[in-house]
């Protein structure tokens, strides 16, 4: 079995570089590890859908106080700036620099000498990333009117838009700091104090705009977002702190004998944060096309995309969350040689999360207008404004699928820590495809073509991954893999009829909504049972385990 080298060459497992080769140690056992990975995986799905939960409660208060006007549009301008931030710093970008290498780092640990290499790996790199994240946030403040001017030059208010901007310009330190501790933590196997970062976020910026949404305005809402990073920071804090501690101090990487390695280690450590950070720039260039559009059609149009997105990826945040909690996982194989590992796990992971993100969509698309009644249609957010975001949540939910898939797949390509170009050029296509698809859509479809673009380009990437994983990644067998994202797929489209059905046979929004989900669930997994979907398998341990307990309980 080969995998792919930083210089484009193919090694064994066992020519792995020595940086990121260690001695295999003793194996865990598959229950006992299954069992870890549960646990870990149901803590983070509970803080993130406590994270999530509060997450649209933020957006309520944003709808509630402010609703879809002018002032709204300036905010979400502004908030691209923690959107990317999240993206690069938290989600996805410098969690594939950091994971891998404090994945490399602990399983050098056992084989050093005097010298430990996760508090070697921190004294070497947190000052250069904190330096960084620091001139970054200076430069965003100082360039917030140019900033403001690219990315929406039809907004009617600028000066709003760059006093927010301002504002939210100092979430990429914290969220930087934010994003580092969590790699270290994951990668340490503790996952608590990370899954719980979003839940003390929006509780920041919910409470700031409470606080101060009448003195203050729209800006309450960035303030708000300046504070929840600061709230990231202090939560996992503590525990980092704990994980350094307990660590031997030890000299600096660059102190230790071999320079010639350190040397190597620092530049392959330079092309991969290159890599991750064209990546990240490309993905979230999305959202700059979007709103660029959308700027020059009818006040609203950004807030539309924006409550409609929100919404409309919460099942792609759940389909993630096991990727998430996997990552190290795939990444301490990687280090240590273990391929045969790492695919299985990558393709168990597709599989899961593509079942997730399709019974999602399917519910979305099913009961769009009633979701977005329910959560939104109060104070200054009004019916006409439910109607527009309802109408572009749908055609955002067609995209859904390939935004999982994205996710999903690029953490494979960087879980050797090293760098690779090729999800850059995916990435790129996608983009390209989403500006050139939007631009000849929006005229004729206003923001419902701008969300059609968007679908069209990260489901066009997701295909590029896809096909590239054998030769540039975790080689996986994508046959197998298509052939079982096919069965969610059908038992999708089946669930999505349901629920439409179930969806108009109530008036009461409440309650239109609640069949048609439910719907949508009970028809999805008879389908995938009755087309023997491999994704079901993890669950059946589950499944008999709590019929034994309620068998015992009579």
């Amino acid at each position: 079995m080969t995998i792919p080298t930083a210089d484009g060459d193919t090694r064994t497992a066992a020519g792995l570089p020595a940086q990121l080769r260690a001695e295999p140690a003793a194996p865990e056992s598959p229950g006992a590890s299954n069992s870890r990975l549960a646990r870990a995986a149901l803590l983070t799905a509970v803080l993130s859908a406590a994270g999530s939960i509060l997450g649209l409660g933020r957006d309520q208060s944003l709808a509630h106080l402010f609703g879809a006007g002018s002032e709204t549009d300036a905010f979400l301008v502004a908030w691209t700036v923690p959107e990317f931030a999240s993206t690069l710093l938290i989600e996805d970008g410098l969690a594939f620099v950091l994971v891998p290498a404090f994945s490399a780092a602990i399983a050098r640990r056992a084989q050093a000498g005097g010298t430990d290499p996760v508090r070697s790996l921190v004294s070497s790199s947190l000052p250069r990333f904190g330096l960084a994240f620091l001139a970054a946030t200076v430069l965003l403040i100082a360039g917030a009117p140019f900033l403001v001017h690219v990315l929406a030059p039809g907004l009617p208010d600028p000066q709003l838009a760059v006093d927010c901007t301002r504002l939210t310009a100092t979430c990429v330190l914290t969220f930087g700091l934010a994003g580092y501790c969590s790699a270290a933590l994951r990668a340490h196997g503790c996952y608590l104090p990370p899954a719980a970062i979003y839940v003390a976020y929006n509780i920041g910026i919910i409470a700031t705009m409470l606080v101060c949404g009448t003195r203050l305005g729209v800006r309450s809402a960035a303030m708000g977002v300046a504070v929840g990073g600061c709230l990231m920071v202090a939560v996992q804090l503590p525990a980092f702190q704990r994980r350094l501690n307990t660590a031997k101090a030890g000299e600096n990487l660059a102190d230790e004998p071999g320079g010639e390695t350190a040397a190597k280690v620092r530049a392959m450590h330079l092309g991969l944060i290159a890599a991750v950070l064209a990546f990240a720039l490309c993905k979230q260039s999305q959202v700059f096309i979007e709103r660029f559009l959308a700027s020059s059609l009818a006040a609203g149009s950004i807030s539309h995309l924006n409550y409609a997105q929100k919404v409309a990826q919460l099942p792609m945040s759940f389909s993630l969350m096991l990727c998430t909690v996997t990552f190290p996982v795939v990444a301490q194989a990687v280090a240590r040689g273990d391929v045969a590992a790492a695919r299985a796990r990558i393709e168990r992971d597709l599989g899961l999360a593509a079942c997730v993100v399709l019974v999602g969509a399917a519910a979305i698309f099913a009961c769009a207008p009633q979701i977005i009644q329910v959560l939104f249609q109060r104070g200054a957010f009004t019916a006409a404004d439910t109607a527009a975001t309802a109408s572009v949540m749908r055609v955002y939910a067609l995209g859904l699928l390939g935004h999982s898939m994205v996710g999903a797949l690029v953490r494979s390509y960087f879980s050797a820590g090293r760098p690779t170009w090729y999800p850059v050029g995916a990435m790129a296509v996608g983009m390209a495809a989403t500006a050139g698809v939007g631009a000849r859509t929006v005229d004729l479809w206003g923001v419902r073509g701008i969300a059609g673009a968007n679908a069209f380009g990260i489901t066009l990437t997701a295909v590029l991954l896809l096909a590239g994983m054998d030769r540039r990644s975790v080689p996986v067998d994508v046959s197998k893999v298509l052939a079982e994202m096919g069965k969610p797929l059908l038992a999708a489209a089946g669930a999505t009829v349901a629920g439409l059905m179930a969806a108009a046979s109530f008036t009461s929004p409440l309650a239109a909504g609640g069949a048609g989900c439910l719907a949508v669930a009970a028809v999805f997994v008879v389908l995938l049972w009755a087309l023997r979907a491999e994704s079901l398998a993890p669950l059946v341990p589950v499944v008999r385990s709590a019929t034994r307990k309620l068998r015992h309980a009579r």
